[in-house]
């Protein structure tokens, strides 16, 4: 009589595992499902500042002919000012408050 009731036991308590995992994976489901997607097609300020350096590495490299080099100039000059507007460049946590040192010391 005792094992049966052992086994019992043991069944009601594997029979009700598995649904409360069933009811937890449908409310992970929709969590994931109201979370926004990024616009895969969006750019950032990471890829315009990327953007720049690759301009300035391209011209560099003598990559544009030189009738051409007028209009990279302006392009590159116009995503210089408007980076400079957004995300102003943010001294190193390291260096902002540390005292100049001379070389060769």
């Amino acid at each position: 009589m005792a094992t049966k009731k052992k086994n019992l036991k043991k069944s009601a308590t594997t029979a009700t595992a598995p649904q409360a995992t069933a009811t937890a994976q449908p409310q992970a489901a929709q969590a994931q499902a109201q979370a926004p997607q990024p616009d895969p097609a969006a750019l950032s300020i990471g890829d315009l500042k990327n953007l720049l350096t690759i301009l300035d590495v391209a011209s560099t490299r003598g990559a544009f002919k030189a009738n051409e080099m007028a209009g990279v100039g302006i392009l590159y000059n116009k995503l210089q000012a408007f980076l400079a507007k957004v995300a102003p460049e943010q001294a190193p946590e390291g260096t902002a408050g540390a005292p100049a040192t001379a070389e060769g010391q």
